[in-house]
């Protein structure tokens, strides 16, 4: 009963929301922010953790600003989230720059496979719709949530957009080299795992742990790997694709750990030109305290 509730108000709020003025919605998801901010729950305490490591010297009110554009950015995605679905195809081409473009497209236009690898920043649904629309054949996977009508609801949101979403479980992996083996676009958000099987890597000040599931599809597929790093602008997104090398010699635990230090490491440059639009907002070091889970 407590999860049919819970869906049934968010479902809900996505209709409300979806039928507010633009001016509306806007208010309302600035408003929100701005309890969040004021409650300071462990979201907006973890957020201020990771944004401190990433600008060490920021003074204390400087850090307060950062995190306050942090949460409102957070906002932005969601407000947006909600509100895309009637979005025409010329506001999601119109409104999005891509530094690189011909790293996925060039794959894309001739049906051969190409991996992304993303964190948590900016609106990564419009990155994904706007390449949708250019043609790629997009496939992703998503954790399974609780309650199980919002995964759904999630899920049917991101068939929407054109993409193929995996539920992330024991069959996702061998389902994405098959993916690739047939020419199609894996997006993955990369930079966080927690359990036993991420790879860790320096990451700013410390030791953080990211997932190898991009590097192991674009290896064991032969497909090129780039990182996509999703910003936001006044009107939209701007998308910095770079490509990742892959090392042609050493055994494949070798080759993966390099790689994922070397998407960290990209992932770190948008980071710092845009520590606002990380939403990340769980722990991502590994610290003494740490205890891994399986």
């Amino acid at each position: 009963m407590k999860d049919f509730i819970i869906a049934r108000a968010y479902f809900l709020g996505w209709t409300l929301i979806r039928r507010m003025p633009e001016k509306s919605a806007t208010n309302l998801f600035l408003w929100l922010g701005s309890r969040m901010l004021k409650k300071n729950g462990r979201s907006v305490k973890r957020l201020r953790s990771n944004l401190a490591r990433v600008n060490p010297l920021l003074q204390a009110d400087e850090l307060q600003n950062l995190i306050a554009q942090g949460v409102m950015s957070y906002m932005r995605y969601w407000r947006e989230t909600f509100r895309s679905p009637d979005w025409t195809r010329e506001r999601i081409l119109s409104t999005v720059t891509v530094s690189n473009e011909h790293l996925l497209m060039d794959p894309i236009n001739s049906g051969s496979p190409v991996v992304v690898a993303l964190p948590h920043a900016g609106n990564w649904d419009h990155a994904g719709s706007y390449f949708c629309l250019k043609g790629a054949k997009l496939v992703t996977v998503a954790e399974v949530l609780k309650p199980r009508a919002l995964f759904e609801k999630f899920l049917e949101y991101r068939q929407a957009i054109g993409m193929e979403v995996l539920p992330l479980d024991s069959n996702a992996f061998g389902t994405l080299l098959e993916r690739a083996q047939e020419g199609k676009l894996i997006a993955l958000v990369a930079d966080r795992d927690l359990s036993r099987s991420g790879i860790d890597v320096r990451f700013f000040d410390g030791t953080a742990r990211m997932p190898a599931g991009p590097a192991l599809v674009a290896i064991r597929t032969d497909s090129p790997l780039v990182t996509a790093f999703v910003s936001y602008t006044p009107s939209g997104i701007h998308i910095q694709l770079d490509a990742i090398e892959i090392p042609t010699v050493g055994d494949e635990d070798a080759k993966v750990k390099i790689v994922v230090q070397r998407c960290a490491d990209n992932f770190a440059v948008g980071i710092l030109k845009n520590p606002e639009d990380w939403h990340m907002m769980q722990r991502i070091w590994v610290d003494d305290d740490f205890v891994g889970r399986s």
